[in-house]
Protein backbone atom coordinates (compact mmCIF):
# COMPACT_ATOMS: atom_id res chain seq x y z
CA UNK A 1 0.00 0.00 0.00
CA UNK A 2 2.90 2.37 0.76
CA UNK A 3 4.10 2.12 -2.84
CA UNK A 4 0.81 3.55 -4.10
CA UNK A 5 1.24 6.76 -2.11
CA UNK A 6 4.17 8.81 -3.42
CA UNK A 7 6.32 10.56 -0.81
CA UNK A 8 5.42 14.23 -0.36
CA UNK A 9 8.07 16.64 -1.65
CA UNK A 10 10.13 18.76 0.71
CA UNK A 11 12.01 22.04 0.47
CA UNK A 12 11.92 23.82 -2.88
CA UNK A 13 10.50 20.68 -4.50
CA UNK A 14 7.15 21.68 -2.95
CA UNK A 15 6.89 24.42 -5.60
CA UNK A 16 6.52 21.74 -8.27
CA UNK A 17 3.28 20.40 -6.75
CA UNK A 18 1.67 23.68 -5.67
CA UNK A 19 -1.12 24.21 -8.15
CA UNK A 20 -4.62 23.46 -6.86
CA UNK A 21 -4.42 26.80 -5.04
CA UNK A 22 -3.94 28.70 -8.31
CA UNK A 23 -7.07 27.13 -9.79
CA UNK A 24 -9.00 27.71 -6.57
CA UNK A 25 -8.19 31.40 -6.15
CA UNK A 26 -8.42 32.10 -9.89
CA UNK A 27 -11.96 30.71 -9.78
CA UNK A 28 -13.14 32.46 -6.63
CA UNK A 29 -11.69 35.86 -7.58
CA UNK A 30 -14.67 37.10 -9.56
CA UNK A 31 -17.49 39.61 -9.38
CA UNK A 32 -17.37 39.68 -5.58
CA UNK A 33 -13.82 41.01 -5.71
CA UNK A 34 -13.94 43.13 -8.88
CA UNK A 35 -17.31 44.76 -8.20
CA UNK A 36 -18.27 44.36 -4.53
CA UNK A 37 -14.83 44.94 -3.01
CA UNK A 38 -14.26 47.99 -5.22
CA UNK A 39 -17.70 49.42 -4.42
CA UNK A 40 -17.29 48.77 -0.69
CA UNK A 41 -13.91 50.49 -0.79
CA UNK A 42 -15.60 53.53 -2.34
CA UNK A 43 -18.27 53.58 0.36
CA UNK A 44 -16.30 52.64 3.47
CA UNK A 45 -12.63 53.10 2.56
CA UNK A 46 -10.11 51.04 4.48
CA UNK A 47 -12.49 50.34 7.37
CA UNK A 48 -13.54 46.99 5.84
CA UNK A 49 -10.10 45.43 5.35
CA UNK A 50 -10.51 43.26 8.45
CA UNK A 51 -13.73 41.79 7.02
CA UNK A 52 -12.00 40.77 3.79
CA UNK A 53 -9.24 38.95 5.64
CA UNK A 54 -11.63 37.26 8.07
CA UNK A 55 -13.96 36.02 5.32
CA UNK A 56 -11.20 34.63 3.13
CA UNK A 57 -9.38 32.92 6.00
CA UNK A 58 -12.59 31.28 7.23
CA UNK A 59 -13.49 29.97 3.78
CA UNK A 60 -9.98 28.79 3.07
CA UNK A 61 -10.09 26.82 6.32
CA UNK A 62 -13.31 25.15 5.14
CA UNK A 63 -11.82 24.32 1.75
CA UNK A 64 -8.61 23.09 3.35
CA UNK A 65 -10.55 20.76 5.68
CA UNK A 66 -12.28 19.20 2.68
CA UNK A 67 -8.97 18.90 0.83
CA UNK A 68 -7.46 17.15 3.87
CA UNK A 69 -10.23 14.56 3.58
CA UNK A 70 -9.49 14.15 -0.13
CA UNK A 71 -5.75 13.68 0.44
CA UNK A 72 -6.42 11.16 3.22
CA UNK A 73 -9.13 9.12 1.47
CA UNK A 74 -8.91 9.79 -2.28
CA UNK A 75 -12.55 10.91 -2.58
CA UNK A 76 -14.20 14.30 -2.95
CA UNK A 77 -16.51 16.14 -0.58
CA UNK A 78 -19.73 14.98 -2.27
CA UNK A 79 -18.89 11.38 -1.38
CA UNK A 80 -18.12 12.61 2.13
CA UNK A 81 -21.58 14.22 2.32
CA UNK A 82 -23.14 10.89 1.37
CA UNK A 83 -21.62 9.40 4.52
CA UNK A 84 -23.53 11.81 6.78
CA UNK A 85 -26.10 9.85 8.87
CA UNK A 86 -29.76 10.26 7.97
CA UNK A 87 -32.14 9.30 5.16
CA UNK A 88 -30.46 7.75 2.12
CA UNK A 89 -28.49 10.33 0.10
CA UNK A 90 -30.43 13.16 1.77
CA UNK A 91 -27.58 15.67 1.78
CA UNK A 92 -26.50 14.82 -1.77
CA UNK A 93 -30.08 15.38 -2.97
CA UNK A 94 -30.08 18.75 -1.21
CA UNK A 95 -26.79 19.77 -2.82
CA UNK A 96 -28.05 18.68 -6.25
CA UNK A 97 -31.33 20.57 -5.86
CA UNK A 98 -29.54 23.79 -4.94
CA UNK A 99 -26.42 23.63 -7.09
CA UNK A 100 -27.98 22.70 -10.45
CA UNK A 101 -30.08 25.88 -10.77
CA UNK A 102 -27.28 27.90 -9.17
CA UNK A 103 -24.87 26.68 -11.83
CA UNK A 104 -27.24 27.43 -14.70
CA UNK A 105 -27.91 30.97 -13.49
CA UNK A 106 -24.38 31.85 -12.37
CA UNK A 107 -22.50 30.63 -15.42
CA UNK A 108 -24.65 32.68 -17.78
CA UNK A 109 -24.31 35.77 -15.60
CA UNK A 110 -20.52 35.50 -15.39
CA UNK A 111 -20.28 35.03 -19.17
CA UNK A 112 -22.30 38.20 -19.65
CA UNK A 113 -20.09 40.21 -17.27
CA UNK A 114 -16.95 38.83 -18.94
CA UNK A 115 -18.29 40.15 -22.24
CA UNK A 116 -18.77 43.61 -20.73
CA UNK A 117 -15.21 43.78 -19.39
CA UNK A 118 -13.55 42.39 -22.51
CA UNK A 119 -15.52 44.80 -24.69
CA UNK A 120 -14.23 47.67 -22.54
CA UNK A 121 -10.66 46.47 -23.16
CA UNK A 122 -11.12 45.89 -26.91
CA UNK A 123 -14.41 47.42 -28.18
CA UNK A 124 -16.14 45.72 -31.11
CA UNK A 125 -19.53 46.11 -32.82
CA UNK A 126 -21.88 44.01 -30.70
CA UNK A 127 -18.77 43.45 -28.63
CA UNK A 128 -20.46 42.41 -25.41
CA UNK A 129 -22.17 39.48 -27.10
CA UNK A 130 -19.14 38.52 -29.19
CA UNK A 131 -16.70 38.75 -26.29
CA UNK A 132 -19.10 36.90 -23.99
CA UNK A 133 -19.29 34.07 -26.51
CA UNK A 134 -15.52 34.12 -27.02
CA UNK A 135 -14.93 33.87 -23.27
CA UNK A 136 -17.45 31.04 -23.06
CA UNK A 137 -15.88 29.10 -25.94
CA UNK A 138 -12.45 29.49 -24.37
CA UNK A 139 -13.70 28.33 -20.96
CA UNK A 140 -15.59 25.38 -22.45
CA UNK A 141 -12.49 24.35 -24.41
CA UNK A 142 -10.38 24.24 -21.25
CA UNK A 143 -13.08 22.40 -19.30
CA UNK A 144 -13.82 19.97 -22.16
CA UNK A 145 -10.23 18.74 -22.14
CA UNK A 146 -10.71 17.53 -18.57
CA UNK A 147 -6.95 17.80 -18.04
CA UNK A 148 -5.63 19.13 -14.74
CA UNK A 149 -2.33 20.31 -16.24
CA UNK A 150 -4.12 22.45 -18.85
CA UNK A 151 -6.43 23.91 -16.21
CA UNK A 152 -3.51 24.67 -13.89
CA UNK A 153 -1.51 26.40 -16.65
CA UNK A 154 -4.42 28.57 -17.80
CA UNK A 155 -5.49 29.57 -14.30
CA UNK A 156 -1.94 30.34 -13.16
CA UNK A 157 -1.52 32.74 -16.10
CA UNK A 158 -4.84 34.45 -15.36
CA UNK A 159 -3.96 34.82 -11.67
CA UNK A 160 -0.69 36.52 -12.62
CA UNK A 161 -2.58 39.01 -14.81
CA UNK A 162 -5.09 39.75 -12.05
CA UNK A 163 -2.41 40.34 -9.41
CA UNK A 164 -0.33 42.57 -11.69
CA UNK A 165 -3.26 44.73 -12.77
CA UNK A 166 -4.92 45.31 -9.42
CA UNK A 167 -1.69 45.85 -7.47
CA UNK A 168 -0.46 48.44 -9.97
CA UNK A 169 -3.59 50.53 -9.42
CA UNK A 170 -3.81 49.93 -5.66
CA UNK A 171 -0.18 50.94 -5.06
CA UNK A 172 -0.63 54.12 -7.10
CA UNK A 173 -3.53 55.31 -4.92
CA UNK A 174 -2.45 53.71 -1.64
CA UNK A 175 -3.91 55.50 1.41
CA UNK A 176 -1.69 56.28 4.41
CA UNK A 177 -0.34 53.16 6.10
CA UNK A 178 -1.89 54.31 9.38
CA UNK A 179 -5.36 54.11 7.80
CA UNK A 180 -4.56 50.67 6.40
CA UNK A 181 -3.39 49.47 9.81
CA UNK A 182 -6.54 50.71 11.53
CA UNK A 183 -8.66 49.10 8.82
CA UNK A 184 -6.93 45.76 9.29
CA UNK A 185 -7.59 45.92 13.03
CA UNK A 186 -11.19 47.08 12.63
CA UNK A 187 -10.48 50.42 14.32
CA UNK A 188 -11.65 52.65 11.47
CA UNK A 189 -15.22 54.00 11.85
CA UNK A 190 -17.63 52.27 9.48
CA UNK A 191 -19.95 55.06 8.36
CA UNK A 192 -21.63 55.54 4.98
CA UNK A 193 -20.86 59.15 3.91
CA UNK A 194 -23.71 61.56 3.16
CA UNK A 195 -22.75 61.91 -0.51
CA UNK A 196 -23.08 58.14 -0.94
CA UNK A 197 -26.49 58.09 0.77
CA UNK A 198 -27.66 60.81 -1.61
CA UNK A 199 -26.52 58.83 -4.66
CA UNK A 200 -28.04 55.57 -3.44
CA UNK A 201 -31.29 57.36 -2.67
CA UNK A 202 -31.87 55.91 0.79
CA UNK A 203 -29.95 55.49 4.03
CA UNK A 204 -28.16 52.15 4.40
CA UNK A 205 -26.12 50.53 7.13
CA UNK A 206 -22.43 49.80 6.66
CA UNK A 207 -23.30 46.14 7.28
CA UNK A 208 -25.55 46.28 4.22
CA UNK A 209 -22.30 46.42 2.22
CA UNK A 210 -19.99 44.41 4.49
CA UNK A 211 -22.12 41.25 4.72
CA UNK A 212 -22.40 40.69 0.92
CA UNK A 213 -18.68 41.38 0.58
CA UNK A 214 -17.87 38.73 3.17
CA UNK A 215 -20.34 36.35 1.57
CA UNK A 216 -18.81 36.65 -1.90
CA UNK A 217 -15.14 36.91 -0.96
CA UNK A 218 -13.40 33.58 -1.72
CA UNK A 219 -16.55 32.24 -3.35
CA UNK A 220 -19.40 30.25 -1.89
CA UNK A 221 -20.16 26.63 -1.01
CA UNK A 222 -19.27 25.25 -4.43
CA UNK A 223 -15.82 26.89 -4.47
CA UNK A 224 -14.82 25.09 -1.30
CA UNK A 225 -16.05 21.74 -2.67
CA UNK A 226 -14.20 22.28 -5.95
CA UNK A 227 -10.88 22.71 -4.17
CA UNK A 228 -11.08 19.01 -3.34
CA UNK A 229 -11.38 18.25 -7.06
CA UNK A 230 -8.23 20.24 -7.82
CA UNK A 231 -6.42 18.27 -5.09
CA UNK A 232 -7.69 15.06 -6.70
CA UNK A 233 -6.37 16.26 -10.05
CA UNK A 234 -2.98 17.03 -8.53
CA UNK A 235 -2.81 13.53 -7.01
CA UNK A 236 -2.09 14.47 -3.40
CA UNK A 237 -1.83 11.50 -1.03
CA UNK A 238 -4.52 8.84 -1.56
CA UNK A 239 -5.69 10.77 -4.63
CA UNK A 240 -2.58 9.66 -6.54
CA UNK A 241 -3.61 7.91 -9.74
CA UNK A 242 -7.33 7.85 -8.87
CA UNK A 243 -8.80 10.76 -10.80
CA UNK A 244 -12.31 12.13 -10.36
CA UNK A 245 -15.70 10.55 -9.90
CA UNK A 246 -15.32 7.60 -7.52
CA UNK A 247 -15.68 6.96 -3.79
CA UNK A 248 -12.79 6.02 -1.53
CA UNK A 249 -11.26 2.56 -1.77
CA UNK A 250 -12.28 1.24 1.65
CA UNK A 251 -10.15 -1.90 1.37
CA UNK A 252 -7.05 0.12 0.53
CA UNK A 253 -7.67 2.46 3.45
CA UNK A 254 -8.13 -0.49 5.82
CA UNK A 255 -4.78 -1.90 4.69
CA UNK A 256 -2.73 1.25 5.29
CA UNK A 257 0.62 0.66 6.97
CA UNK A 258 2.20 3.05 9.50
CA UNK A 259 4.61 4.18 6.78
CA UNK A 260 1.69 4.96 4.45
CA UNK A 261 0.05 6.91 7.27
CA UNK A 262 3.20 8.99 7.69
CA UNK A 263 3.21 9.77 3.99
CA UNK A 264 -0.42 10.86 4.12
CA UNK A 265 0.39 13.15 7.03
CA UNK A 266 3.13 14.72 4.93
CA UNK A 267 0.65 15.26 2.10
CA UNK A 268 -1.67 17.05 4.52
CA UNK A 269 1.22 19.43 5.13
CA UNK A 270 1.33 20.08 1.37
CA UNK A 271 -2.42 20.74 1.39
CA UNK A 272 -1.97 23.34 4.13
CA UNK A 273 0.84 25.04 2.23
CA UNK A 274 -1.15 25.04 -1.00
CA UNK A 275 -4.28 26.41 0.69
CA UNK A 276 -2.19 29.12 2.34
CA UNK A 277 -1.03 30.24 -1.11
CA UNK A 278 -4.68 30.55 -2.19
CA UNK A 279 -5.50 32.57 0.93
CA UNK A 280 -2.56 34.95 0.46
CA UNK A 281 -3.39 35.56 -3.20
CA UNK A 282 -7.08 36.01 -2.44
CA UNK A 283 -6.45 38.47 0.40
CA UNK A 284 -3.92 40.41 -1.68
CA UNK A 285 -6.20 40.75 -4.71
CA UNK A 286 -9.42 41.48 -2.81
CA UNK A 287 -7.67 44.04 -0.63
CA UNK A 288 -6.19 45.56 -3.79
CA UNK A 289 -9.62 46.03 -5.36
CA UNK A 290 -10.92 47.54 -2.12
CA UNK A 291 -7.99 49.97 -1.90
CA UNK A 292 -8.49 50.91 -5.55
CA UNK A 293 -12.09 51.83 -4.78
CA UNK A 294 -11.03 53.74 -1.67
CA UNK A 295 -8.29 55.63 -3.52
CA UNK A 296 -10.09 56.43 -6.78
CA UNK A 297 -13.87 56.38 -6.38
CA UNK A 298 -14.14 57.59 -2.78
CA UNK A 299 -12.24 60.88 -3.31
CA UNK A 300 -14.35 61.47 -6.43
CA UNK A 301 -17.48 60.82 -4.32
CA UNK A 302 -18.80 58.23 -6.76
CA UNK A 303 -20.51 54.94 -5.97
CA UNK A 304 -21.47 53.29 -9.27
CA UNK A 305 -23.61 50.17 -9.51
CA UNK A 306 -22.78 46.76 -10.98
CA UNK A 307 -20.35 46.59 -13.88
CA UNK A 308 -20.06 50.38 -13.90
CA UNK A 309 -17.97 50.19 -10.71
CA UNK A 310 -14.85 48.90 -12.45
CA UNK A 311 -15.46 50.81 -15.69
CA UNK A 312 -15.87 54.14 -13.87
CA UNK A 313 -12.78 53.50 -11.75
CA UNK A 314 -10.74 52.76 -14.86
CA UNK A 315 -11.86 55.98 -16.55
CA UNK A 316 -11.08 58.14 -13.51
CA UNK A 317 -7.71 56.48 -12.96
CA UNK A 318 -6.81 56.96 -16.63
CA UNK A 319 -7.63 60.67 -16.42
CA UNK A 320 -5.56 61.35 -13.29
CA UNK A 321 -2.79 58.72 -13.14
CA UNK A 322 -2.35 57.56 -16.72
CA UNK A 323 -4.07 55.31 -19.23
CA UNK A 324 -1.76 52.36 -18.56
CA UNK A 325 -3.08 51.86 -15.05
CA UNK A 326 -6.70 52.20 -16.09
CA UNK A 327 -6.16 49.72 -18.89
CA UNK A 328 -4.38 47.28 -16.57
CA UNK A 329 -7.28 47.49 -14.13
CA UNK A 330 -9.74 46.55 -16.87
CA UNK A 331 -7.48 43.71 -18.00
CA UNK A 332 -7.31 42.46 -14.40
CA UNK A 333 -11.10 42.60 -14.15
CA UNK A 334 -11.45 40.79 -17.47
CA UNK A 335 -8.98 38.10 -16.38
CA UNK A 336 -10.92 37.66 -13.13
CA UNK A 337 -14.19 37.13 -14.99
CA UNK A 338 -12.66 34.73 -17.53
CA UNK A 339 -10.84 32.73 -14.83
CA UNK A 340 -14.07 32.45 -12.85
CA UNK A 341 -15.87 31.24 -15.97
CA UNK A 342 -13.17 28.62 -16.60
CA UNK A 343 -13.26 27.54 -12.95
CA UNK A 344 -17.01 27.16 -12.65
CA UNK A 345 -17.33 25.36 -16.00
CA UNK A 346 -14.68 22.94 -14.73
CA UNK A 347 -16.07 22.67 -11.20
CA UNK A 348 -19.83 22.44 -11.48
CA UNK A 349 -19.86 19.49 -13.94
CA UNK A 350 -17.69 17.54 -11.48
CA UNK A 351 -19.84 18.43 -8.48
CA UNK A 352 -23.14 17.67 -10.22
CA UNK A 353 -21.77 14.54 -11.89
CA UNK A 354 -20.80 13.18 -8.48
CA UNK A 355 -24.25 14.00 -7.08
CA UNK A 356 -26.05 12.19 -9.91
CA UNK A 357 -23.60 9.25 -9.74
CA UNK A 358 -24.53 8.73 -6.09
CA UNK A 359 -28.31 9.10 -6.37
CA UNK A 360 -28.52 7.27 -9.73
CA UNK A 361 -25.83 4.53 -9.84
CA UNK A 362 -26.43 3.77 -13.54
CA UNK A 363 -25.05 7.22 -14.38
CA UNK A 364 -21.86 6.30 -12.53
CA UNK A 365 -21.20 3.48 -14.96
CA UNK A 366 -20.57 5.96 -17.76
CA UNK A 367 -16.94 6.98 -18.35
CA UNK A 368 -15.98 9.93 -16.13
CA UNK A 369 -15.22 12.18 -19.08
CA UNK A 370 -18.63 11.55 -20.63
CA UNK A 371 -20.37 12.34 -17.35
CA UNK A 372 -18.58 15.66 -17.10
CA UNK A 373 -19.30 16.56 -20.71
CA UNK A 374 -23.02 15.89 -20.36
CA UNK A 375 -23.25 18.64 -17.76
CA UNK A 376 -20.88 20.82 -19.73
CA UNK A 377 -23.23 20.65 -22.73
CA UNK A 378 -26.15 21.64 -20.48
CA UNK A 379 -24.21 24.66 -19.29
CA UNK A 380 -23.13 25.58 -22.84
CA UNK A 381 -26.78 25.80 -23.93
CA UNK A 382 -27.89 27.86 -20.93
CA UNK A 383 -24.74 29.98 -21.15
CA UNK A 384 -25.35 30.88 -24.80
CA UNK A 385 -28.95 31.80 -24.01
CA UNK A 386 -27.80 34.14 -21.23
CA UNK A 387 -25.26 35.90 -23.45
CA UNK A 388 -27.81 36.54 -26.22
CA UNK A 389 -30.73 37.52 -23.98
Amino acid sequence: MTERIPPAPRGLAVLAVVGPSFIWCAEYIGSGEVILATRTGALLGTSVLWAIILAILLKCCIGMAGAHWTALTGEGMIDLFDRIPGPRHWLVWLVLAVQLPAGIVSIGAIAKVAGVFLDAVAPLPHGRILWGLAASIFAVGVAWSGRFDVLKMVMSALVAIIVLGVLYVALQVMPPWADVGRGLLGLEPRVIPDWATAQIGRPISAWHEIVPLMGWSAGGFASQVWYGYWVLGAGYGMAAGRGWGQPADAAALAGLTPEAGNRLRDWCRIVRMDATVAAVIGITVTTGFCLAGAGVLRPAELVPQGNAVALTLSNIFSAHWGRIGGYLFLIAGSAAMVSTLVGILSGWPRLLSDCVRIVWPAFGRLPVQRRLRIFLVVFVVTNAAAVFL
